[in-house]
């Protein structure tokens, strides 16, 4: 009985141990082979990587995920389908961008636009967004990810609000990514908006007009405590920037794809990455020597 005890005891300390050890473990992330050519390219330790040529990765990358109507049409299935296949892009394109170690990845999720699509729709998006906001955070803590989101957050169903500051709250220590999504979004609102904050401290006679520059107007935006994206992707072939982050983008390299959005991977990412390490970016200036 005594031997017995024993190994049952020492078997749960193991099994305590090895959960112990797993909870604090980082979730896989397993690239295919195609995948890890571009990881090994991007950020290897062979003598040809973007760190070795001097090229320097993104700092903030931002993304207009467009085609998932498309895609389920295309399929002869539900609109919703798409948003529900979307969710598997966002998953795969953050463990890319965790993967390359790149800070912010910002997500144009919901725009003020899209409140005018069916009611029903909507209704169907926000639980997806939910259920997703709620399902992800395991794996946003383990991977030390926060979240973050910018918009009018007040229009959005109060579940979805509640589950938002849930999430938020559980992933505020993740220290090396953070996801941003941009909802019930319009950069021209926040635009308006700012200037609107701007006028009335002017008005109070707390910043005087002749202080008012650049710096003061990004300060007033959404995205006041993040970094100007660097790469702007855009899916689904569309050239145009829909009302997303307008201020924000004025230097950011922007990169198209035919690929619609619920069928866009890790590997798209990394191309996509690729694409903006070859770009010269002059800032307006001249290519140095």
């Amino acid at each position: 009985m005594f031997l017995a005890l024993v190994a049952a005891l020492v078997s749960q300390s193991v099994f305590i141990a090895r959960a112990h050890r797993k909870s604090h473990e980082p979730m896989p992330y397993n690239p295919s082979p195609e995948a890890q050519k571009y990881i090994d390219r991007l950020v290897g330790s062979g003598s040809a990587t973007a760190f070795s040529e001097g090229r320097s990765m993104p700092r903030h990358v931002a993304i207009i995920m467009d085609g998932n109507g498309r895609w389920a049409q295309e399929r002869g299935l539900p609109r919703i389908e798409g948003h529900r296949g979307g969710i598997d892009a966002v998953r795969s394109v953050a463990r890319a961008c965790r993967k390359l170690d790149i800070p912010y990845l910002t997500l144009y999720a919901f725009s003020t636009e899209n409140w005018r699509r069916p009611r029903t729709e909507v209704a169907a998006l926000m639980k997806l967004l939910r259920d997703f906001l709620r399902k992800e955070i395991p794996e946003m803590v383990e991977n030390e990810i926060r979240l973050a989101a910018i918009g009018d957050l007040k229009r959005l169903p109060v579940y979805v609000q509640h589950q938002m500051e849930k999430t938020r709250k559980a992933t505020a220590e993740g220290k090396k990514m953070q996801l941003g999504l941009a909802l019930s979004y319009g950069s021209r609102d926040e635009i308006t908006n700012a200037v609107k904050r701007i006028s009335q401290k002017v008005k109070q006679g707390t910043l005087k007009i002749s202080d008012i520059d650049c710096q003061v107007v990004s300060d007033h935006l959404y995205t006041a405590a993040m970094p100007d994206p660097d790469l702007l992707i855009r899916t689904s072939g569309e050239f145009r920037v829909s009302n997303y982050l307008l201020w924000q983008i004025a230097y950011a390299e922007i990169h198209i794809t035919k690929v619609l959005w619920p069928d866009f991977r890790d590997v798209d990412f990394y191309q996509a990455v690729l694409d903006y390490l070859d770009r010269d970016r002059r800032f307006g200036g001249v290519q140095s020597k």
